[in-house]
């Protein structure tokens, strides 16, 4: 072991930087972690590996354009209060009219 070492060329970080993954902390629930590393270990993976894939098809899928049977089933579920809405709305406004002469 040398008595001295010459540190005027070292850089702070890791050693062996990995390209494309950052090191993060956060919170997880703990319920969550747990069934993660259940999986990973039936599947024989890594836990933060399963977790990364499943962000990332969550990722993928919220990309996706809106098709036109997303469109339909909207439109099904808004249609019926929104049209409501507007009926209620013009009888009051037909009430007030009829009130008002």
């Amino acid at each position: 072991m040398r008595a001295e070492y010459d540190f005027s060329k070292g850089k702070r970080g890791a050693v062996i930087p990995q390209k494309g993954k950052t090191r993060i902390s956060i919170f997880i629930d703990n319920a969550v972690l747990d069934e993660f590393r259940a999986r990973a270990d039936r599947a024989g993976t890594g836990y933060q590996t399963m977790m990364n894939d499943a962000l990332r098809k969550y990722l993928s899928e919220s990309d996706q354009p809106v098709t036109e049977e997303t469109l339909r089933q909207v439109l099904r579920q808004e249609m019926p209060e929104y049209l409501r809405r507007l009926s209620t709305a013009s009888a009051r406004t037909r009430a007030k009219s009829g009130t008002r002469r």
